[in-house]
């Protein structure tokens, strides 16, 4: 016990002279050696419309050191910039004496809001983050693209409104158009759609009315009018479900869309008219593609029910389709119930959808709609006409009547390839078959299919030995295709597209 004490003290004397229990990695270096590391030298936004919030980026700051760093300052190198940063959960321009413990990360956050500019076509917003550690000087670009649109918020557009194409024109919420009046959308405008946003027409929509190419288009031809999302990142390009749609209400009369590109919707084109009031909405579609439809529930204000969205929505509508592509439709890309007219000539349906299970046919037709308490509304027949064109997918049958016995007379299908195991043979008075009809019921071996991708994945124009090649002609002949490419007077490819010589 004597000696107890003067170890004790000779214990707590090493432990003083000791550096402490603080791990090497939480001890912060001077050394102007250290430096930084990042994930990225520059960072760079997808354009981005104005007066909107980019998406947030992250940048990973490295401290490769053994020891703790001290970074003085993480600052934007502009006054006034319309980048933000958010580090360690403090959102500003500036951060301080922010220190990075050895060999860890620290996660920095980047966002930018663009203010308009003078320009129509994009422009480009650039600017630094600034690291300052131990007098080391180290940076990091930040560079955004932003682009001045017109932005319609939960609009109702005067009567005659024209869309120019000069700037892109931006929904948000619903535009409407009301009876009586007219919306037109020049050629080569681009409508960007937000999220649950769409159009409604109670009125009349032009599309490209006046457009007459003298030459053969490219499919990227700026020309077209495009209506998509307004997520503009590489990674929504071709997602489906990312807006609602174009809707016509039962006021709506001779509505034209052409040469449009619509996609990545809920639906592509409605007609709403549960009612059946007469005359019946109808919408003429020339020269356009409907691609990427989720097909997701669609619930109406009414209360009718809850449907599935499709390329082309039809509740007692008429539709007329001449060189239209419906491709990549999650539900249906034809779908129509209590009755309507429905004329497809020259056109190709290939909807193969290998991401998800599609339980139905791409084209369906009803002449009754089930109303939202299980009971179908009153019947009214539809008349169905299928010439020239081409209808496939990756179903054993892709086209479908309910209730058919009731008008099987009022269907055409001729001179067309189908994909269908119900309906291949010869048709009777309560049962359409279309075994005799000049249509065949064959691979039309497209150029590249998500099945067999070869190149770009959906390219549905025919190869060389396609068996929908050089058909017999069953007037009426569309002169030209979708891209305006001349077809053969006599022996013109089935739908969409004439193929390109070899």
């Amino acid at each position: 016990m004597r000696l107890f004490l003067p170890i004790l003290l000779i214990i707590i004397s090493f432990a003083a002279l000791l550096p402490g229990c603080e791990p090497k990695e939480e001890i912060v270096t001077r050394d102007s050696s250290a430096r930084l590391e990042f994930s990225a030298d520059t960072l760079v936004f997808d354009t981005v419309f104005v007066q909107t919030g980019t998406v947030t980026k992250r940048l990973w700051v490295y401290n490769r050191n053994r020891r703790a760093v001290r970074v003085e300052q993480i600052g934007l190198k502009t006054a006034n910039s319309p980048y933000t940063l958010t580090v360690s959960g403090a959102t500003g321009p500036l951060a301080q004496d922010v220190e990075i413990r050895g060999r860890d990360s620290l996660l920095l956050l980047v966002k930018a809001k663009l203010g308009p500019g003078a320009e129509n076509t994009p422009f480009l917003v650039e600017d630094q983050v600034q690291f300052r550690t131990n007098g080391n000087e180290q940076q990091v670009a930040l560079v955004a693209y932003g682009q001045n649109a017109y932005f319609h918020t939960a609009e109702t557009l005067a009567c005659n409104t024209v869309w120019r194409n000069d700037k892109p024109h931006v929904i948000y919420d619903f535009v409407r158009v009301d009876a009586g009046c007219t919306l037109t959308i020049e050629a080569g405008a681009r409508v960007y759609v937000h999220a649950g946003s769409g159009i409604v027409i109670k009125g009349r929509l032009l599309v490209n009315p006046d457009l007459a190419p003298g030459e053969e288009l490219k499919p990227d031809d700026p020309r077209f009018v495009r209506f998509a999302g307004d997520r503009l990142e590489a990674a929504y390009r071709e997602i489906p479900g990312q807006w609602r749609g174009i809707q016509f209400d039962a006021t709506s009369q001779g509505n034209v869309v052409r040469y449009a590109e619509i996609k990545n919707a809920g639906f592509g084109l409605l007609v709403f008219n549960p009612e059946n009031r007469q005359p019946r909405p109808n919408v003429l579609v020339e020269n356009s593609i409907i691609k990427n439809i989720s097909g997701a529930s669609l619930n109406f204000a009414s209360g009718s029910a809850s449907f599935d969205g499709a390329g082309i929505l039809s509740f007692s509508g008429d539709f007329t389709l001449r060189n239209c592509l419906l491709t990549n439709c999650g539900e249906f890309a034809v779908r129509g119930l209590q009755g309507g007219n429905f004329a497809l000539n020259f056109c190709t349906i290939a909807n193969y959808t290998r991401g998800f299970v599609r339980p139905n046919p791409s084209l369906v037709f009803s002449d009754v709609l089930t109303l939202a308490n299980g009971q179908p509304g009153p019947s009214v027949l539809p008349t169905v006409s299928i010439l020239n064109s081409i209808v496939w997918g990756d179903k054993e049958d892709e086209i479908g009547f309910e209730n058919v016995s009731r008008y099987a007379n009022q269907i055409t299908v001729r001179n067309s390839l189908l994909r269908t195991s119900t309906y291949r043979e010869a048709g009777t008075a309560t049962q359409p078959g279309f075994g005799r009809s000049d249509n065949i019921f064959t691979d039309p071996k497209f150029i590249s299919t998500p099945d067999l991708p070869r190149g770009n994945r959906f390219d549905y124009r025919l190869d060389t030995l396609s068996p929908a090649s050089n058909r017999p002609l069953l007037a009426p002949l569309l002169a030209r295709d979708l891209l305006n490419k001349p077809r053969a007077a006599t022996t013109p490819d089935l739908g969409a597209y004439e193929r390109q010589n070899p």
